[in-house]
């Protein structure tokens, strides 16, 4: 786990400026630096080291090839590096090694395969720079799912690229503006969704793609796009190829799959443990890890002294009955409160999902006895495990019925009547125009209409939910966990996990985005995975050969805070108050004044809370915080 960045012609000092970029995203690798600067001048990598596999200077990056041929600098873990290491002796591609790092494995596997073949064979979660001397070619690469984030754009007439899009805004002569167009999509979801970024001309390489930039860069024209895996295609070969077997079989094939994935990811040269909730996904990983381990795995849980919000209790439960080494903190407000100002260097663009603030905060407690945590994300995307998709079907099931040239003019008399004044009413006018089930999802984030009068800018963005075909898969649920898949998971639920976790230099890895893990996840039938409200079925029948059931069968309550309450509390609501400051926003020109005040005045005198109130004092707080970096720059 590492930071990687660099750039090609850029104007400037080369090493002031890669040095300014790694500095920047010291958190994410604080063991070691490097730096390759080629001969020519027209390539710089830079990379900043976090120490998991072969500790010693021979796995030190920038590496270049046994051939001399190809430059590396490459953040992430390939799990199955020794299986690839194996090949290539066996096939004398390679004499002999180095050292023991998958950075050496997976540079020598280019040079073998070439770029597409070497990354097809790679399991795990990563983000490449590969510099070809010979071709002058910059291969950027990123994994299946978008574990590892990799921003890549023009800075003047330069390209630069790096894993914190913080290391791309402190270099010399950057002066890209704001990307005010994508304010809509960031305040209905919480976070701006790839490829777009905060900044304009600065992307967000999407999972599973290889970008291909031709050296000396000339501009845009310069690059090419390619994709060596999709998850839609996955899908859809999954369901078009269903699983054959009984449920107890699927369970049999899921916990086989799982604990080849957990004890690949088990593997490290440094402490490693795992994050443990109440929930089905982080028990299962943490059950099959105590499984795999001859000693007692470490587990760690946060709770909070609020009972509507406190899992703590049962993860200790769960903790004690499969014999971990547990550790919890408990948190408070002023815990919350100390985490806040360090959000928007944390994340580099606005990002609001408010999990944020406690997953840094068991991340943190995490660091202090390992260097490495498997988490058990994934689980709710793959298994159908939110209530939101039996919600879905449920509504869609009382309304496909009805035609749509009936219910929109209906959807439009209820959104513009007064009824629409209760928030109740405006979430049933607006589903009611829903097109089908996507759309129904899509409808389902939009039905406040302040949400989109927040930005002053009115341009809209295409994105992947709006994309999204409405039957590309047969079956509702699993159009809707694709979905999630193809935007919510990797550019919330990852970006939330890796971003907190590297601000501490915790490595996370999750066992349940193994390929092969994910590709069996997409044949299962809807049948396997929901019955009536409750969902991921077989990964339940999995657990309870573990843990008893009846230890996991209570309500979620998910991995939040009472943001609400706390922003009553006088501390955090002069603080919210200072950010939303008539003046200041009416100075900067980004958000509608007033329809920001009627939101909190909504919120503070009527008690109406819209979860955008969160995402306005992020996007305000990333501003302060630009603000204060750009005065930097100069």
């Amino acid at each position: 786990m590492c930071g990687i960045a660099g750039f090609c012609n850029l104007k400037g000092d080369r090493e002031k400026n890669i040095e300014q970029m790694k500095e920047r995203m010291y958190h994410r690798g604080p063991d070691a630096g490097g730096n390759y600067f080629s001969e020519d001048g027209c390539i710089t990598l830079g990379h900043r080291r976090l120490s998991i596999f072969d500790l010693s200077e021979n796995g030190a990056q920038p590496m270049v090839s046994h051939s001399g041929r190809y430059v590396i600098s490459y953040n992430g873990e390939i799990y199955n590096y020794k299986k690839i290491a194996r090949r290539l002796l066996d096939e004398k591609k390679v004499k002999a090694f180095r050292g023991t790092s998958d950075t050496e494995v997976l540079l020598e596997a280019f040079e073998a395969y070439g770029v597409k073949e070497a990354i097809s064979l790679c399991k795990g979660m990563f983000a490449i720079a590969l510099y070809d001397k010979k071709e002058q070619m910059l291969y950027l690469l990123r994994d299946r799912i978008g574990e590892k984030p990799l921003y890549y754009g023009l800075v003047g007439e330069g390209f630069a690229f790096a894993s914190d899009i913080g290391s791309i805004s402190v270099l010399d002569g950057f002066k890209n503006p704001i990307n005010s167009a994508v304010l809509d999509l960031y305040f209905v979801h919480g976070y701006i969704p790839a490829p777009y970024s905060i900044y304009e001309n600065i992307y967000k390489l999407e999972a599973g793609a290889i970008l291909k930039v031709k050296l000396p860069f000339r501009g845009i024209e310069s690059t090419e796009m390619e994709r060596y895996w999709s998850i839609k295609e996955t899908a859809r070969k999954g369901q078009e190829n269903l699983f054959q077997g009984s449920e107890k079989e699927a369970a049999d094939e899921l916990e086989r799959l799982l604990k080849e994935s957990i004890k690949e990811q088990m593997a490290a040269d440094v402490p490693v443990g795992a994050f443990l909730s109440a929930g089905i996904d982080s028990a299962t990983v943490v059950a099959l890890m105590q499984s795999l381990h001859k000693g007692k795995v470490k587990s760690f849980t946060i709770g909070m002294e609020e009972k509507d919000y406190n899992e703590a209790v049962y993860a200790r439960e769960i903790a004690k009955h499969l014999g971990t080494e547990h550790t919890e903190l408990y948190i408070t407000e002023e815990d919350a409160r100390a985490v806040i100002p360090k959000i928007s260097a944390m994340f580099g663009e606005p990002f609001a999902d408010s999990s944020q603030i406690p997953t840094y905060l068991v991340s943190r407690m995490t660091r202090e006895h390992v260097t490495v945590s498997l988490s058990g994300d994934g689980g709710d995307e793959l298994f159908c495990g939110y209530t939101s998709y039996s919600s879905v079907e449920r509504i869609w099931n009382k309304m496909k019925n009805i035609p749509y040239f009936i219910r929109k003019p209906c959807s439009e008399l209820v959104i513009h009547s007064p009824l629409a004044r209760k928030p109740i009413y405006r979430i049933k006018g607006k589903l009611l125009g829903a097109k089908g089930p996507s759309d129904l999802y899509i409808c389902s984030y939009e039905t406040d209409p302040l949400t989109k009068k927040i930005s002053l800018d009115t341009k809209e963005c295409s994105y992947k939910y709006s994309e999204y075909e409405p039957k590309f898969l047969k079956e509702t649920n699993h159009n809707i966990m694709l979905m999630d898949m193809l935007m919510y998971h990797p550019d919330d639920i990852l970006v939330k996990v890796d971003r907190a976790a590297m601000a501490v230099s915790l490595e996370t890895r999750v066992p349940m985005l193994d390929k092969d893990v994910v590709e069996f996840a997409w044949t299962l039938p809807i049948a396997y995975e929901r019955e009536g409200k409750t969902g991921k079925k077989v990964l339940r029948d999995v657990l309870y050969r573990y843990v008893p059931g009846e230890m996991m069968e209570r309500p979620k309550k998910g991995f939040s805070i009472p943001i609400e309450k706390w922003l009553r509390q006088p501390s955090l609501r002069g603080w919210a108050e200072s950010l939303i400051d008539r003046k200041t926003l009416e100075q900067q020109g980004i958000l509608n004044a007033d329809v920001v005040w009627k939101i909190w005045e909504d919120f503070i005198d009527r008690g109406e809370w819209r979860i955008q109130i969160w995402y306005i004092l992020m996007f305000q707080e990333w501003m302060m915080h630009e603000a204060v970096i750009s005065t930097r720059r100069g």
